[in-house]
């Protein structure tokens, strides 16, 4: 074990001050499911996005940039760069529109969007696939990292790694409820931010490497700088940027960057106190995901190349450890161990935080993915060209009243559109909440808002 007691003092303070603010949100979480899912959609731009930065932060973050610096160098970290395509893509054309929609997940929108079995049977399917399969499979890979870390910096076994960690971020994700996640995350992200500086600048102080001049002029690095690939090995330069930038950032559901937005994202949008706090939200994020936060980490990457150039050396200065986990990703842990006491106990508190921040979104929204369905909010035509009326009943649709939306929606029919209930009954076609189709015609809003249905489907007018 490398921690002494004024490393674990930094740690206990953190763990206890992590848990205090999940007891502190308790009680305004118990208000209803939507203040426990969405924060009662209050939460301001700069929680959100830095919520959303230290969500996709985990312990296995570092670690895999390391792994991707040290085997194809800086230019290979495209294979995730390239989403940060789909990611201002999400700011600009569906952030505002995520936020407009007043659902509570994002599953809720497949119901929103079509309608009838196969609606019901696709939202159940994903919510089964996202919420637990894959949902499960993010967490294991977080806590795998999260034992390796353990064996490095604190000699624990797996299952003392897995039961106190678990159970810590347990305790504060169940009770706080979302406003109390992501309070947390701000916490977590500060912490985290300098316990990442402080191991790169310790990483490029060692004598081996001799400075930032040493790092990048070091023969072992040779190759490894440049920030895109050699075009003329065209197998690698596709592989590793091509692709990615052609195909992947569109076709691939990746945490965090999903094309148009998507699972924790997309609650945290929903969560935002009005679409334009949703948009900024969003930005942040990108700005902070792709251009802020992950270059310490390769600076430590490419110290690593200089203090352990290769896998036998790493097992050789940690031979306690299974050989069946030594490999390249392990060297971020490695260079952590050249920290100073007190630091060491604060980088090693920043990763303890980036697991949790992850393990405890996970936890709040696969619960809500996986929440029983209920009936979402319907519209209704009533006698022709007289008002729009509605219904409510609870549900998927957010609590919002229809009455309150920017501009009521005009009740008259657009020339030329067939009777929408012809028995004068009132119990027309169902309306989704945020929108009104008709066929190939404008449906005016008093607030200048509208759609066009086009080939089936929507096309905003905002």
């Amino acid at each position: 074990m490398r921690l002494n007691a004024l490393d674990w003092t930094v740690v206990i303070l953190y763990g206890t001050l992590a848990l205090a603010v999940g007891l502190w949100f308790a009680r305004r979480a118990g208000r209803g499911t939507d203040e426990f899912f969405l924060g009662g959609r209050s939460l301001p731009w700069w929680l959100l996005g830095t919520s959303m930065v230290a969500t996709t932060f985990s312990t296995d973050t570092p670690n895999l940039v390391t792994d991707l610096v040290r085997t194809g160098g800086v230019s290979q970290n495209w294979l995730w760069w390239a989403f940060l395509i789909t990611g201002m893509c999400t700011v600009f054309f569906y952030a505002r529109l995520w936020r407009r929609s007043g659902i509570l997940t994002d599953i809720g929108f497949y119901e929103l969007r079509y309608s009838g079995a196969p609606a019901a049977f696709l939202r159940g399917f994903r919510a089964i696939y996202l919420g637990v399969f894959f949902n499960v499979m993010i967490m294991a890979t977080v806590t795998l990292a999260a034992i390796k870390i353990g064996g490095v910096l604190l000699g624990a076994g797996k299952y003392e790694v897995v039961l106190v960690a678990g159970a810590v971020t347990a305790a504060y994700s169940i009770t706080s409820g979302l406003w109390g996640v992501v309070v947390t995350d701000l916490l977590l992200f500060a912490i985290a931010m300098v316990g990442a500086v402080a191991a790169a600048y310790f990483a490029v102080a060692q004598p081996q490497v001799g400075g930032l001049e040493g790092l990048f002029t070091h023969p072992a690095l040779h190759g490894k700088l440049d920030l895109l690939p050699d075009f003329s090995d065209w197998s690698t330069a596709s592989a590793v940027f091509i692709v990615p930038v052609a195909v992947q950032w569109w076709s691939t559901w990746y945490p965090g960057a999903e094309p148009g937005g998507g699972g924790y994202v997309a609650q945290r949008m929903l969560a935002a106190k009005d679409e334009g706090h949703a948009l900024k939200a969003t930005l942040w994020f990108n700005v902070a995901h792709y251009a802020l936060r992950p270059w310490p980490w390769i600076i430590v990457a490419l110290a690593s190349m200089v203090v352990y150039p290769t896998l036998d050396s790493i097992h050789a200065a940690f031979p306690h450890l299974d050989p069946s986990i030594v490999r390249h990703d392990l060297a971020y842990p490695a260079m952590l161990v050249f920290l100073p006491h007190g630091l060491l106990g604060l980088v090693v508190a920043s990763l303890a935080a980036a697991y949790m921040s992850t393990i405890s979104t996970h936890l709040n929204w696969g619960g809500v993915v996986c929440r029983r369905r209920r009936v979402p909010e319907v519209h209704r035509f009533g006698e022709v060209g007289g008002p729009l009326r509605s219904r409510r009943a609870s549900g998927d649709a957010g609590t919002r009243d229809p009455r309150q939306h920017r501009g009521p929606l005009a009740g008259e029919r657009a020339p030329g559109v067939p009777d929408p209930a012809p028995d004068r009954s009132g119990d027309g076609p169902r309306v989704p909440p945020a929108m009104v189709l008709v066929a190939d015609q404008r449906l005016e809003r008093a607030g200048g808002h509208g759609a066009f249905l086009l080939g089936g489907g929507l096309l905003p007018v905002l």
